[in-house]
């Protein structure tokens, strides 16, 4: 695979998951744990077809060979699933995913302090000038009504900052394996959350449908497309090209739901993504100290 047919695959991956939110938004009853359910489901057996056809192994020992790395980061992938969800559907979409790009300095930081990872005086710039833009939306969602889900936003950015550093404690090249686990650990919290909470699982066929299309479709195609793309565009490079998520999700619910987002999420938003921006352009002819990782 040359570089080019990269990049457009790590894009097609980033415009199918720019639509997650448009989605989230077209489910009618199914709450935040219901929806987790249904869209794991959905999404771990085409991610375990595609760790078969890649590895042309069998797929029980690909995922013991992550250890309990695979199982650090499916934990993070439970808290990263669920808060998004719930955030989008308590806050709006620009503020949900311009809060998810928080999560490379969460991951920075995380590495710094638990791995003892050196981190490079242009990302600590970039973590001072994201932080300012984390100050700006969460204050204007206090305002507004719209702290928990813009809570739950930060907390679904920690999430996948914690997969990370699991795939990084764990030096796992390939995180497939690690995010199929994520899935069904998603389904077991989801069942014990929905009986804790007496909320249904059987909720409408329709947004049953919607939450395993965005299973198997949205997610499992994306992270497909990620993978492979990911083997041949350096790390810094992907973080940009993945910004364009955040760059399209409001806009889709913008086009076709009218969903509009408030001079401080655009404000706070553009601050966080030129500071993701800043921090992939600076590292872009650095050679990454592991394999490229979501």
């Amino acid at each position: 695979m040359n570089y080019s047919t990269g990049v457009i695959l790590v894009a097609a991956a980033a415009i199918l998951w720019s639509l997650l939110g448009l989605a989230i938004r077209q489910i009618e009853e199914a709450g935040t744990w219901a929806i987790l359910f249904w869209r794991s489901a959905a999404m771990v057996p085409a991610l375990l077809a595609f760790v078969a056809w890649r590895k042309r192994k069998p797929i029980v020992p690909a995922l013991r060979a992550t250890g309990r790395a695979g199982l650090m980061g499916g934990f993070g992938l439970v808290l990263a699933f669920s808060g998004a969800i719930f955030a989008i559907q308590s806050t709006t979409v620009a503020n949900a995913v311009f809060l998810f790009a928080a999560s490379p300095f969460l991951a920075a930081a995380l590495s710094w302090v638990v791995l003892r990872e050196t981190v490079r005086p242009a990302t600590w710039l970039a973590i001072a000038f994201a932080l300012a833009g984390l100050v700006v939306m969460v204050r204007e969602g206090l305002a507004l009504g719209a702290l928990a889900g813009n809570l739950a936003a930060l907390a679904s950015a920690l999430g996948f900052a914690l997969f990370t550093l699991a795939l990084r404690w764990g030096r796992l090249g390939d995180m497939m394996p690690a995010v199929a686990i994520g899935g069904m650990l998603s389904m077991v919290v989801a069942l014990v959350m929905l009986g804790l909470t007496g909320q249904p699982l059987i909720v409408p066929a329709r947004d049953i449908a919607i939450a395993m299309a965005m299973g198997a479709g949205l997610l499992a195609v994306g992270m497909a497309l990620y993978t492979m793309g990911s083997q041949v565009v350096p790390a810094a490079e992907l973080t940009l090209i993945t910004m364009i998520e955040s760059m399209l999700a409001p806009v889709w619910v913008w086009l076709l739901l009218g969903e509009e987002a408030s001079p401080g999420t655009l404000s706070g938003g553009a601050i966080i993504l030129g500071a993701v921006a800043l921090n992939a352009l600076s590292g872009m002819r650095r050679k990454p100290a592991i394999p490229p990782m979501a």
